[in-house]
């Protein structure tokens, strides 16, 4: 770190605007109504749509009539009106990519080459509207943003921006840091399912008290905790089904952010987290 003069910023209330901006005065997006949200688009109805190309047509067929559930191949044939031989061939050819498994009962169901393309589509999507976003929160803040996505027992750096000069926190995206320390460490496990969480306890600064806390207000803060030297605020990202898929985070110097940088900055850093859940929610992400 390399030491200079505080950045002052003089307004810290951004305004709402189409390129990332977003107001300070929304709290963090409720689960039950993202999900609601997702639901209600998902609400169209499936018309029988010719594309010319006969075999892609009736494989779609099969993945429409695996939808609700696993399928015997004799439901299959009832549902795509496909001749028995050709939605054995074409079940079995998208088998063996992955588009589909059997259970233990030889029943057909999606597979998970879906979750793995949805999953690779909604980081798209995130990362395309985390860039202004950002931007917004360090001409606001005056201090290093980025987003964290967890991987394994790790937290990735899949988005950044820092200040260009003076003393500042820098994470390169990409960068792997612990799930032990950190306001997105916090984040991250807060939600996560009770093994997890216990699990993640086990090592962490934080306290099982201090997580409850944060799923209270909907952010975390962190002091002195990753690094000697350095504070952290952060809020959830969630999918449209309101679950807790990324942390969005401002770091910086305790000198400068101060030992409660809570209280000044978790209604920005909130509010980042809530205009980037909303665009996941629109575009019926549910990395």
């Amino acid at each position: 770190m390399t030491s200079q003069k505080p950045r002052t910023t003089t307004d810290e209330r951004p305004q709402h605007t189409s390129d990332g901006s977003f107001s300070d005065s929304a709290s963090a997006t409720d689960p039950g109504s993202a999900a609601a949200t997702a639901a209600t688009a998902s609400e169209t109805p499936n018309d029988d749509i010719h594309s010319g190309v006969g075999v892609l047509d009736k494989t779609v067929k099969i993945l429409d009539a695996l939808e609700f559930g696993p399928t015997t191949l004799g439901q299959l044939v009832t549902a795509t009106g496909l001749a028995r031989p050709t939605a054995h061939r074409l079940a079995i050819a998208l088998e063996r990519h992955r588009f589909v498994i059997r259970d233990q009962h030889g029943r057909f169901m999606l597979g998970s080459r879906f979750a793995e393309l949805s999953a690779a589509a909604g980081e798209d999507r995130l990362l395309n509207a985390a860039g202004p976003v950002l931007q917004t929160l360090l001409d606001r803040t005056g201090e290093s943003a980025q987003i964290y996505r967890r991987q394994g027992d790790q937290r990735i750096c899949i988005a950044a921006v820092e200040r260009a000069s003076g003393l500042r926190d820098s994470i390169p995206v990409g960068a792997l840091l612990s799930m032990e320390a950190g306001s997105a460490a916090q984040i991250l496990l807060a939600w996560a399912d009770s093994e997890r969480l216990h699990m993640g306890l086990r090592q962490a600064k934080f306290t099982a008290a201090q997580l409850a806390a944060v799923r209270r207000r909907g952010w975390a803060e962190s002091i002195n905790e990753r690094e000697k030297g350095v504070a952290s605020i952060s809020a959830p990202i969630r999918n449209a089904s309101g679950q807790v898929i990324a942390a969005v985070s401002i770091s910086g110097p305790t000198g400068r952010m101060g030992t409660m940088p809570g209280r000044r900055y978790a209604p920005l850093v909130m509010a980042a987290g809530k205009y980037l859940t909303d665009t996941l929610i629109k575009a019926g992400s549910s990395i």
